[in-house]
């Protein structure tokens, strides 16, 4: 668990946050903190050694041990993966799609699109939030059915419900997030948070 403390990153969650934020700054702000978080998170990714030859001499390098997989939960997880394939544009893509029932806060899975080598992967799931943390646990258990064994969890702002939820579901998973904000309304928004990511990145509010 880790909450990045950054310049830049505060920044942009500042500009995330303010209601008077209009869609393409939404937009911008969104995808810049969203590979400050994922260059975080590579941090602890495992590397092996590689031949490299310069145009004056052979020497030797890093590179990644295993493949990149980038899963985002639909809808507004798209708005992390844009800045994320800026940085990382040979990974591959798997898709979640996972919406909360407004009566019940409960998370219904509509889609699931993974890619056949996500066993050997590094997987970084990607939400904007945590809130309740129940479509973040949905979307853990299919990866790890789907046989993924390494799992890390990027979010914007998270919260002490969803947190809790998915630690003692998955405390496997690494989790990366910008700011833990203290409560959930009775809707099951984060406060102060920043709104409906998915509607402002969308421009649908």
């Amino acid at each position: 668990m880790a909450v990045v403390n950054h310049p830049l990153v505060a920044a942009s969650l500042a500009i995330l946050r303010s209601k008077t934020t209009a869609s393409a700054d939404f937009r911008r702000a969104l995808q810049e903190v969203s590979v400050l978080l994922l260059g975080h998170a590579s941090s602890a990714w495992e590397t092996v050694p590689h031949e490299v030859e310069t145009p004056l001499k052979t020497c030797m390098g890093e590179i990644l041990a295993r493949p990149l997989v980038l899963v985002p939960i639909l809808r507004a997880g798209l708005g992390m993966l844009d800045g994320m394939l800026a940085l990382l544009p040979h990974a591959t893509i798997g898709h979640i799609g996972v919406y909360r029932d407004e009566k019940t806060l409960r998370p219904v899975t509509y889609f699931c699109r993974l890619p056949a080598t996500i066993s050997e992967a590094q997987v970084v799931l990607v939400d904007p939030m945590l809130a309740t943390g129940n479509s973040a646990c949905e979307a853990v258990g299919l990866l790890k059915s789907s046989g993924a064994t390494r799992i890390q969890f990027i979010c914007l702002v998270a919260c002490p419900p969803g947190l809790e939820r998915l630690r003692s579901q998955h405390p496997d998973i690494d989790i990366i997030t910008a700011a833990i904000d203290p409560e959930l309304n009775e809707m099951g928004y984060i406060v102060p948070g920043l709104g409906d990511a998915g509607d402002r990145y969308f421009g649908t509010t």
